[in-house]
């Protein structure tokens, strides 16, 4: 039985959802406790990342206003290329770092290590050198305000300085959780936004940088945690936090035959990313032709929707490291039960986070409208209460991914993904645009976006295609 002997909140929300479900036989305690220990780290992990970002846009408005918010917004997903190439590059580093850590392989794991930082640097660099040299081209193909492309071609031109090391931090991250050790993570991310924070409030109001001040305080606190994940994994422990089993020699080679599985695990994955991303152009213009309050209410709906899914950072990656190590000692009937069961925990967090939000989802929308008699808040209710229903099928592809992601059979993922927005979603939010189906056509691609990606990854996940593919990167597993 699961038992608390936590004081933090999350994890005992977590703990306490596990013990439900190990009391009706849906999971095996041991799982569950393992499950728990990795995934509610990353959890915390994703709310501090997502208030910084809050605090950050705040702040910017307060100093500058709503044209430099704009500005901001239009360079914003040219950073997101950090986290689609160093996320895709991490399930790779996951994968093999896991596997090799559930085989007891330790010596491998640091070309599997090094491979993975090779590959991120080479092709973080030249987003940089383009996002430097041609900023205000960039941010001029999102917007045509004068002012805002300005602000935000000073704020990309800084803040792209910081990609390598937003994607990096990615691939430090994976290797702690890969052996086992959520929490070195969870503390060096967690403080890495507070000190972002922080350091935006000093350069922002106290130096009056504006927006490249904000973009400072990014890259110096994404390097910071950079060099604090290289010298735990050189040294294999940081003061105060857990001993890792092992140590990374950063002399050894970078270009070793570990970058070929990186590269052909994680490309279907940066793919995937992608595809949120550039999902948002055309979806932001569909939902345009809805008028000013219809948009105010669907970023509303979107900003809620990324803190219910942050549960979904932590049993994906929790999939990946304990399907990965299972895996990686031959246990592949002991995987499949991990998979099936961390789908059943996700599913029910979700449904608790969901619920709660669709309990209270009028004084959640007030908080981000200032005024309730606005006809802002209707839409924004039923768009939220839209987004409660579809989210918990999110726990589903997520956590259904984790495995997949595991084995190095990320195509699938990337395709399910493609096809959920770019298939049925966007198409649907478009008839609604256009047609008399009017804003059930949003609330139908919020159910498209998550529906599609779950049936098709637990799909797969349940034919065991994948236990073969992870064959490929095992080279002790038959073929």
């Amino acid at each position: 039985m699961l038992k608390f002997r936590a004081s933090n909140p999350v994890r005992l929300v977590v703990l306490y959802i596990g013990r439900v479900l190990v009391r009706a036989g849906l999971l095996e305690p041991e799982r569950a406790r393992r499950t728990t220990d990795l995934a509610w780290p990353r959890i915390i992990t994703g709310i501090a990342r997502m208030s910084k970002n809050a605090v950050d846009i705040a702040m910017i408005g307060v100093a500058l206003g709503p044209i430099a918010i704009a500005g901001v917004g239009f360079a914003s997903p040219y950073w997101g290329f950090a986290f689609a190439i160093g996320g895709g590059i991490a399930a790779g580093t996951i994968a093999l770092v896991s596997q090799r850590h559930g085989a007891e392989r330790f010596g491998e794991i640091n070309r599997a290590v090094r491979s993975s930082v090779a590959v991120v640097i080479a092709l973080t660099l030249p987003v940089v050198a383009v996002c430097w040299l041609f900023a205000t081209p960039l941010v001029s193909l999102l917007g045509d305000d004068p002012a805002a492309i300005a602000f935000g071609a000073d704020y990309l031109k800084v803040v792209s300085l910081g990609i390598p090391f937003a994607a990096l931090n990615l691939i430090g991250s994976r290797v702690f959780i890969g052996v086992d050790d959520a929490r070195t993570p969870m503390v060096l991310r967690t403080a890495g936004a507070v000190a972002n924070a922080a350091l935006n409030a000093v350069l922002i109001f106290g130096l009056d940088l504006g927006v490249v001040g904000a973009a400072l305080g990014t890259v110096i606190s994404s390097a910071a945690v950079t060099g604090a994940f290289t010298v735990g994994l050189v040294r294999g422990r940081l003061p105060g936090l857990r001993t890792l089993p092992i140590q990374i020699n950063p002399w050894g080679d970078y270009l070793g035959s570990d970058v070929r599985h990186v590269v052909s695990i994680g490309t279907p994955v940066i793919g995937r990313e992608l595809v949120f991303t550039v999902a948002e152009f055309p979806m932001l213009v569909i939902v345009a032709l809805f008028g000013s309050d219809v948009v105010a209410a669907y970023v509303i709906a979107r900003r809620v929707w990324g803190l219910m899914n942050t549960p979904g950072w932590g049993f994906g990656l929790a999939a990946s490291s304990l399907v990965g190590q299972e895996l990686g000692s031959g246990h592949e009937e002991t995987a499949e039960a991990y998979g099936r069961e961390i789908v059943r925990f996700a599913v029910a967090v979700y449904l608790v986070s969901a619920g709660l939000v669709f309990v209270f989802v009028d004084e959640i929308v007030a908080a981000f409208v200032g005024d309730p008699t606005s006809s802002v808040v209707p839409v924004a209710v039923s768009l939220v209460s839209a987004a409660c229903v579809a989210i918990v099928l999110r726990g589903v592809s997520g956590a259904a991914a984790g495995p997949l992601d595991a084995s190095g059979d990320t195509n699938w993922t990337f395709y399910s993904q493609l096809l959920g927005l770019f298939g049925v979603a966007i198409p649907i939010a478009y008839v609604g645009a256009t047609t008399s189906l009017g804003l059930y056509g949003l609330y139908l691609a919020f159910l498209a976006e998550t529906t599609i990606p779950a049936v098709l990854n637990y799909y797969r996940f349940s034919s065991e295609k994948w236990k073969q593919v992870s064959r490929r990167y095992r080279s002790d597993a038959p073929a």
